[in-house]
């Protein structure tokens, strides 16, 4: 009995393995369903809905939307603040990254680094209040030493968004970037010092060309995040001036305008910017390689 129950289970297994399907792929299905479910789902769910406005033919939404310049500035004034957010958390977390990667205190100097991530957009915005606001620590310890004679104002406009993004986005760029840097073999560094290489030409032709992956990764997904900024544009910036970015657009079409279709298509072209920003970084990334391959063979 025994025998026959162990052959019939072997034989189910061979006819799954003839069709492709082993323990690893069973595996994959649970993952598979939450993605479809919570993704692709939603995703698919807003586009058909971004096509069914409340007046006209199905592109409706669009051409309201590009027609009109309180819709499409929001996104200039989107890409006016997560670009430069994520040009400068790149920039700023190389370079700390290549050299905490060397020091003894590594997870001690990490956990301060990444501590803003704990605290949330909320939490860091209303703090941002507190400290960039006109009577806050800021300004009035500048004021104070003799710097500037009355406060800065740096609240209700880009410059307190900006500041926000760069504390909340910053860690999640260089926990990705230490990653990356510390997946490089040293002995590579080492080799290139010891062939007279100096600190410049060791990280120009020996760690970026390794890092460029790693980093057009870290680059896509910081700017997806900052791309997405909402409370921070709310609480510290001018939701109805500057920085009224895409995202307060699409909130603002859903629940003070409750016309959900206008918000799922501002939604869909939210998505799209997104899209092709991470379509240009990775185009530039593999530029970046066949430059390094033409010039290797040259």
């Amino acid at each position: 009995m025994d025998t026959m129950v162990s052959s019939q289970r072997l034989s189910i297994r061979q006819r799954l393995a003839l069709r492709g399907i082993d323990g690893v792929t069973l595996m994959i299905l649970p993952a598979l369903v939450f993605v479809l479910a919570v993704f692709v789902y939603p995703f698919l769910y807003g586009l058909v809905l971004s096509f069914q406005p409340l007046d006209g033919g199905p592109l409706s939404n669009y051409q309201k939307f590009f027609s009109d310049p309180y819709l499409y500035n929001t996104i200039w004034a989107t890409l006016r603040l997560a670009v430069p957010t994520t040009l400068i958390s790149v920039a700023f977390a190389i370079p700390i990254a290549l050299r905490v990667r060397l020091m003894r205190h590594q997870r001690l100097l990490t956990t301060i680094l990444v501590l803003p991530i704990t605290l949330g957009t909320v939490l860091v915005a209303e703090g941002l209040l507190n400290y960039l606001g006109p009577q806050g620590w800021f300004s009035r310890t500048l004021m104070l030493i003799g710097v500037i004679s009355q406060p800065l104002k740096l609240t209700n406009n880009y410059w307190g968004v900006f500041v926000s993004l760069i504390i909340t986005v910053f860690p999640f760029t260089f926990l990705l970037t230490l990653s990356y840097v510390t997946g490089i073999d040293p002995a590579l560094e080492r080799a290139a010092a010891t062939h007279g290489a100096n600190s410049w030409q060791r990280f120009r032709f020996v760690m970026l060309p390794l890092l460029v992956p790693g980093l057009a990764v870290a680059f896509c997904l910081t700017f997806v995040q900052a791309f997405s900024v909402f409370p921070s544009a709310v609480l510290l910036g001018a939701p109805s001036g500057p920085t009224r970015v895409i995202s307060i657009a699409a909130s603002q079409a859903a629940f003070e305008e409750y016309d959900d279709s206008l918000a799922s298509t501002i939604a869909m072209i939210m998505a799209a910017v997104q899209l092709f920003v991470v379509v240009c970084v990775l185009a530039i990334r593999n530029l970046f390689y066949r430059g390094s391959t033409a010039g290797g063979k040259g």
